[in-house]
């Protein structure tokens, strides 16, 4: 079934009720909301865009956000989700990989674009999504694709995600059986970006005929926040780890109690412990972990409000540390290297399997094959599970560094490093940050300077993908292999606090 059936069904039954707001304004009813997608489905249909082909969003969080995404479902196409915080040279390289027919973009983005000569169709959607004859939902089945999904990986290429319709209904119906319960008078706070998983959670409110509220300043500010919540009452809000902090600090700062939060569910990154208990004394019983990956969207494991609330069990900190247990739709396990399950209690890789997981990356049957084995995906992410199942994650297997829930691949930046003449060896790490969790720092071997460097990141990549330190050294520390010891680097950064 295509996910644009849910939004059309709102629409057929409760077609005056309010659905999309630009801060408190309203923008759309659910009947003018299903109306915009199925004339923009319209509209790409008469720009020969097929079933199964591509259109990309690269678009600052918004209204007209929701209705593209779904109106690329109703005309069968595949989404393709652009952060609206990469670089134009990064968001060329997705669509080039795609093969995207057609880009809407706003303001900036589109000269991005222009700069970076893409091929796909330019579309400036500043005032507003084009529109034609509007469409009926095309016919969709549960392995088309809906969301091409792009992750980067240890090599520094991002990868394409394949993710059907029947991947997030199944995360949706899972959502509802063990996170949160969704109900028609909620709003849903979009203050983190809608190319990732507050977009994805977009689809249960819609199902659900909820209320969708995009902040005004288009990113994630606590006083709006909570303004917001305020305003509209029983709200929901999808955050990383470090959103959470800060609205954590801003509400003590302010004497402020998060009056209308109802749930806050969390995930891109560790959660202290300490954080969460703090966050909890100042807003309540309002939070949910999850735990997924883009492979498994959203749908890994879930610590539920009742265990972070749970003071008196005797095992509650050890499962404030935890990301909770599996989900409904998947199994989740802990394998050796060679794949065989571990018992409990034994460190290994976390593997998962189920309705969520992934088909495959988009034409890269090598990565596919190392990550989808034996039936089961290789998360990368070392971790324990007790005999209650509850996960607990210890380490990355790869070196990923996740600074404010947005990822980054110390390989992407090293190679923009490496472009400079000067720059004969470089290994990027993470450095323990207050506020973001990680930030991104440099261990450089050459002759340059900081600003040169600053410089040829800014022309290559995002922002917050750039190292906010650089260390010059004569020599990088290497085993008998070659390989950079990235774990004394981190123990020098250490030592340096």
């Amino acid at each position: 079934m295509n996910l644009a059936n849910w939004l059309r069904r709102v629409a057929a039954r409760a077609a005056e009720r309010p659905a999309l707001f630009a801060g408190t304004r309203l923008v759309a009813t659910y009947g003018q909301f299903d109306t915009g997608a199925a004339g923009f489905a319209g509209w790409l249909r008469d720009q020969g865009v097929a079933a199964g082909d591509r259109v990309a969003l690269y678009l600052p969080n918004a209204p007209d956000y929701l209705i593209a995404l779904f109106g690329i479902w109703y005309a069968g196409a595949v989404v393709v989700p652009v952060n609206a915080k990469l670089h134009g040279a990064e968001a060329a390289f997705i669509l080039k990989d795609s093969g995207a027919k057609i880009v809407i973009a706003t303001g900036t983005h589109v000269a991005a674009l222009q700069e970076a000569s893409v091929e796909a169709r330019i579309v400036d959607a500043a005032d507003g999504l084009p529109q034609a004859g509007p469409v009926l939902p095309a016919s969709r089945g549960p392995d088309d694709l809906a969301w091409l999904f792009y992750t980067s990986g240890t090599t520094g290429t991002p990868k394409g995600v394949q993710i059907t319709h029947g991947m997030l209904m199944a995360m949706a119906l899972s959502y509802h059986a063990d996170v949160d319960d969704v109900r028609e008078d909620d709003a849903t706070l979009y203050a983190a970006p809608m190319s990732h998983g507050a977009g994805l959670y977009a689809l249960m409110h819609v199902q659900m005929g909820a209320r969708h509220v995009c902040p005004v300043s288009g990113g994630f500010d606590p006083a709006e926040v909570l303004d917001l919540a305020a305003h509209f009452g029983r709200a929901h809000m999808f955050a990383a780890p470090t959103m959470v902090t800060r609205l954590t600090a801003f509400a003590q700062a302010q004497g402020r109690d998060g009056t209308g939060l109802r749930t806050v569910v969390y995930a891109g990154g560790p959660m202290y412990v300490a954080d969460i208990i703090r966050a909890q004394a100042v807003f309540g019983n309002i939070f949910v972990q999850i735990y997924g990956q883009g492979e498994c969207p959203m749908a890994i494991t879930c610590l539920p409000r009742a265990d972070i609330a749970d003071r008196d069990h005797a095992d509650w900190m050890n499962r404030l540390g935890s990301v909770g247990r599996a989900q409904s739709c998947v199994e989740v396990a802990i394998s050796d290297a060679g794949g065989r399950i571990l018992p409990v209690g034994t460190q290994g890789e976390v593997i998962v399997r189920g309705a969520v997981v992934m088909p495959g990356y988009w034409r890269n049957p090598k990565a596919t094959a190392e990550t989808l084995q034996d039936g089961w995906l290789r998360t990368g992410d070392l971790g324990v599970m007790d005999a209650a199942g509850y996960l607990t994650l210890k380490d990355r297997s790869k070196d990923l560094i996740i600074s404010g829930g947005s990822n980054v691949y110390p390989r992407e930046v090293e190679e923009v490093l490496l472009r400079h003449d000067d720059v004969r060896e470089v290994s990027v790490v993470g450095r323990a940050h207050p506020d973001w969790g990680e930030e991104v720092v440099a261990f450089v071997v050459g002759d340059v300077t900081e600003g040169d460097l600053d410089a040829l990141c800014r022309a290559s990549i995002a922002r917050f993908k750039a190292p906010k330190a650089y260390f010059f050294v004569q020599e990088l520390p290497k085993n008998n292999y070659g390989k950079v010891l990235k774990t004394e680097l981190r123990e020098r950064l250490g030592r340096r606090a």
